[in-house]
C-alpha cells in the first residue's frame, strides 16, 4: 500500500490538530474583527442604557430582531452634545471588537449622533427643559438693570463687529461711562469657559455695574457655545445684572433665557444699557490686542505640546489598557448589583410563602418555631450579603491598585523616564542614536534635553 502511495505521489497523513485555549481563540478573532471593521457606522435604537459613575456609557443598539452591545468610553462620551436615552434612534461610529471576559461582540464607539433632529437641537431642548424646571428662567429672579451705569463690563471677542457696534453707540451717547472689556472667544469649544471666566472676573472684582455678553449673528453651530450648561448657570447666579446680546433678533440661546435682560442685537444692547445722550471716552485697544496675542501664543504652545504627547504610542496603549480595566470594573459592579437584587427577591418570595403557610395554622402553636426560623434566615442573609460585599470590596481594591500601578504617571514617579530622539520617536535601542546627537527625556515632572557623549550596549 505504501509503495502504491509513493508511486502515485499521494500523502494520506491526517492533518495536525491545533487546540486553542478559549482566551487565545477569542483574542485571535478579536484581532481579525478589529482589523476588518476598524471604522464602522451602525444605525439602530438605544436600549438598556447605563451611565455609571466612571463616565463610560453602555447601551445596546437594536434593529428588528438583531442587536449589538456598544460601549463609549469617557474620553469620547464627554464630547457628546446631547444625552442618549432608551428608544432614541442614533448612528454610532466606532471599532467593532470583542469583550474578551464574556466573548461578546461589541462596538467601541467614538462618535454618536441622533437620527433625524440634529444633536445641537436635541441638546438645546434637553438643557432648556432642565433649566426651566429648576426655575432659572423665572421672571421674579431677574435683577433690574441700572438706567445709567458709570462702569460697564463687556465680554466678547476684541475683533468682532459686535464690539465695534456697541462702542460706536456708547461713544455717541455716554462719554463719561467707563467700559472694561474682557476678551473671550465667542465660538468653539473654549468659548463657554472663556466667557464664564469673564463673568466670574467681573463678579469677583466688583468693578462694573452691568455686564454685556455680545456676539454677532451666525449659524446654530456658531452660537452653540452659548447653549452650554456651565455658562448658563454662571450667568444665572451672577451678582451683577447681565444683558445677553447674542446673534440676530431671531436667534435664541440658553444664555438669552437665563440672562436678566435679552437684547435683540449687540447694537440694541448698547441702546438698552445707556439711556442718556452722551459720548463714551476712547479705550486703549492696543493693550487688549497685546494681551490677546500673548494669550493666543501661549495657548498655541500648550496645544502643540499636548498634541506631541498624545501622539506617542506608549500613552495610547496604556490608555487603552486602562479603559479595558475600567470596563471590567463597571461590568463586575453591575453583576454584583444584579446578584444582590436577585438574592433579596428570593428571600422576599420565601418570606411571602412562609407567611401564607402560617395563615393556615394556629399561630399560637407555631409562633415560637417560626420566630426562631425567621431570625435564623435573617442572620444567614445578613452574613451572606456581608461576605459578598467584603469579597467584592477586596476585589475592587485589588483592581484599583492594579490600575494605579499601570498609570504612566505612576511609572514616571518611580524614577523612570521616556527618552526620545530628535524626531520625537521613543528610543529603545542605543544604536539608534549617534554621539553628539540631541535627545530629550520626559520625567514625572518636566522635560530635559541632553546631548549624547557616549553610548554602550
Amino acid at each position: 500500500m505504501s509503495s502504491l502511495q509513493d508511486q502515485l505521489g499521494f500523502n494520506f497523513r491526517p492533518p495536525e490538530r491545533r487546540v486553542w485555549t478559549v482566551r487565545a481563540l477569542v483574542a485571535a478573532v478579536r484581532t481579525h474583527i478589529e482589523r476588518e471593521y476598524s471604522d464602522a457606522w451602525v444605525e439602530g435604537e438605544i436600549s438598556n442604557f447605563r451611565s455609571p459613575d466612571s463616565g463610560h456609557l453602555y447601551f445596546t443598539l437594536k434593529d428588528g430582531t438583531a442587536q449589538i452591545r456598544v460601549v463609549m468610553f469617557r474620553s469620547s462620551a464627554r464630547l457628546l452634545r446631547f444625552r442618549p436615552a432608551d428608544g432614541m434612534q442614533v448612528v454610532a461610529r466606532g471599532r467593532v471588537t470583542i469583550y474578551e471576559d464574556r466573548g461578546e461582540l461589541q462596538i467601541s464607539a467614538e462618535y454618536l449622533e441622533p437620527k433625524g433632529a440634529g444633536s445641537l437641537q436635541i441638546a438645546f431642548e434637553q438643557l432648556k427643559a432642565k433649566l426651566e424646571a429648576e426655575g432659572l428662567f423665572a421672571a421674579d429672579r431677574k435683577k433690574p438693570v441700572p438706567a445709567l451705569p458709570a462702569r460697564i463690563g463687556i465680554v466678547t471677542s476684541p475683533q468682532g463687529a459686535a464690539l465695534r457696534d456697541i462702542l460706536n453707540i456708547l461713544r455717541r451717547r455716554h462719554h463719561t461711562a467707563n467700559v472694561i472689556i474682557f476678551p473671550a472667544q465667542v465660538q468653539g469649544d473654549s468659548a463657554p469657559l472663556e466667557v464664564a471666566a469673564g463673568l466670574k472676573y467681573f463678579n469677583q472684582q466688583a468693578v462694573v455695574e452691568v455686564i454685556v455678553i455680545a456676539r454677532g449673528g451666525g449659524s446654530a453651530e456658531d452660537l452653540a457655545a452659548f447653549n452650554d450648561e456651565g455658562l448658563a448657570r454662571t450667568v444665572a447666579f451672577s451678582d451683577i445684572p447681565v444683558i445677553a446680546a447674542i446673534g440676530h433678533e431671531t436667534d435664541f440661546t440658553i444664555v438669552d433665557f437665563v440672562a436678566d435682560l435679552r437684547a435683540p442685537t449687540p447694537s440694541a444692547a448698547a441702546e438698552l444699557v445707556i439711556r442718556s445722550r452722551q459720548e463714551i471716552e476712547d479705550q486703549s485697544l492696543s493693550l487688549l490686542d497685546r494681551l490677546e496675542r500673548a494669550m493666543r501664543y501661549r495657548l498655541l504652545l500648550q496645544r502643540q505640546h499636548l498634541t506631541e504627547l498624545a501622539q506617542h504610542g506608549a500613552f495610547a496603549r496604556i490608555r487603552g489598557l486602562i479603559n479595558q480595566r475600567q470596563q471590567k470594573v463597571d461590568d463586575l459592579t453591575h453583576r454584583l448589583e444584579v446578584a444582590q437584587r436577585q438574592s433579596l427577591e428570593r428571600m422576599r418570595r420565601r418570606l411571602e410563602a412562609v407567611s401564607a403557610a402560617v395563615r393556615h395554622y394556629d399561630l399560637r402553636l407555631l409562633l415560637a418555631g417560626m420566630k426562631h426560623q425567621l431570625h435564623a434566615g435573617t442572620g444567614a442573609l445578613a452574613a451572606v450579603v456581608r461576605n459578598i460585599l467584603l469579597q467584592n470590596r477586596v476585589r475592587m481594591e485589588r483592581m484599583t491598585t492594579a490600575l494605579e500601578s499601570l498609570s504612566p504617571l505612576a511609572i514616571l514617579d518611580r524614577g523612570y523616564a521616556l527618552v526620545f530622539d530628535e524626531s520625537g520617536a521613543l528610543l529603545k535601542d542605543a544604536n539608534r542614536v549617534e554621539t553628539g546627537q540631541e535627545i530629550s527625556a520626559r520625567l514625572a515632572r518636566g522635560e530635559i534635553r541632553a546631548t549624547v557623549n557616549k553610548k554602550s550596549r
